[in-house]
């Protein structure tokens, strides 16, 4: 039985991803490892056990933008940590949105990077990131509904901070923690 991808799970069409591709010549065989390199990377909030996997792949030959999008294609088999996982790459520090809204288009991904951004918009409005990016996506319909991880998923919420009052909600993203061995 083959597996439902992100693609089917949209009503889009499910191409073969250079991206994915590119990946595997690297070392990077399957979601579980493109997982395992975000987690590397600084994805700790999807850390399995006490020890982050090593990174296997440097940043010159894999940025982390083209690691978002991988985590994102629509040619990934359907599952919504890989889609959570994604959304926190794209949040890296050294993204660039032309970058993304490029590769969005190669994996045929926009309308799911395009979600994940007016998120972005929803709970950063102050980081230009997410609105320049917006700008430079192509239009998109809205996912289907129940496909894509709720908003609320891509950010940490804190809870009550004093009488009534409920803390900022922050968006996630990759940090190297001196807890797990990374210098300050």
């Amino acid at each position: 039985m083959q597996t439902e991808t992100l693609a089917q799970k949209l009503g889009t069409r499910a191409l073969r991803s250079p991206l994915l591709l590119k990946a595997e010549e690297l070392g990077l065989h399957g979601p579980k490892s493109l997982m395992d390199e975000a987690v590397a990377r600084g994805c700790f909030h999807y850390l399995q056990g006490r020890t982050p996997p090593q990174q296997q792949v440097n940043l010159e030959a894999f940025s982390n933008a083209e690691l978002a999008i991988a985590l994102l294609t629509a040619a990934n088999p359907y599952d919504p940590w890989l889609i959570r996982v994604g959304a926190m790459m794209l949040g890296a520090e050294d993204n660039d949105p032309a970058e993304i809204a490029r590769l969005a288009v190669v994996e045929d991904s926009e309308q799911v990077v395009r979600a994940i951004a007016e998120a972005g918009v929803r709970y950063e409005p102050e980081v230009a990131f997410w609105k320049t990016l917006l700008a430079l996506l192509p239009e998109t319909l809205p996912p289907k509904s129940g496909v894509l991880p709720h908003h609320s998923r891509y950010v940490s919420t804190p809870g009550l901070t004093g009488p009534r009052t409920h803390g900022k909600a922050v968006w996630l993203r990759p940090a190297k923690l001196k807890a797990f061995g990374y210098a300050g």
